[in-house]
């Protein structure tokens, strides 16, 4: 992985941001929240090419950036898309198709899932990031560095 540097690295940064994709759909927005998300810049807490940006803008400084999915969620693994017989998952039954749940994996750490298919007998659960393969856009303001 790459390192990312810039005088913010390490430091708490405060940001205020809008994220949206290539179509103009909005998909997050701290601003409607009220509230700057806050991070450690550099420590893998957020995305990569969003801690890239912060990590040298200036208090007040405004940055538009977009992200290929490398950047971002990384492009879906299909490794990550797995079936389970119904029979072996009490209560899949009621799941729908296009529903997010969590599972567990054999250690009991939960992970997020999307259900994509269904028949009968087979549920079908991708656990790629829903975002995984997508290029975002945002809007970031730096409020504050701590």
């Amino acid at each position: 992985m790459d390192t990312i540097t810039g005088r913010n690295v390490g430091k708490t940064c405060r940001t205020h941001y809008k994220g949206t994709f290539n179509d103009g759909t909005q998909f997050d927005s701290s601003y409607d929240r009220g509230e700057p998300l806050e991070f450690v810049c550099g420590a893998g807490q957020m995305i990569k090419g969003f801690d890239a940006a912060v990590a040298d803008m200036e208090v007040g400084e405004v940055k538009e950036i977009h992200l290929m999915p490398e950047e971002a969620y990384g492009q879906p693994n299909p490794d990550a898309i797995f079936e389970v017989e119904i029979a072996d998952l009490p209560g899949s039954e009621k799941l729908q198709v296009g529903q997010r749940i969590y599972l567990a994996n054999q250690n009991g750490q939960q992970f997020p899932v999307c259900v994509t298919a269904k028949t009968e007998t087979v549920i079908t659960f991708d656990a790629n990031h829903e975002m995984a393969g997508k290029e975002l856009n945002f809007k970031i303001e730096l409020v504050e560095v701590k």
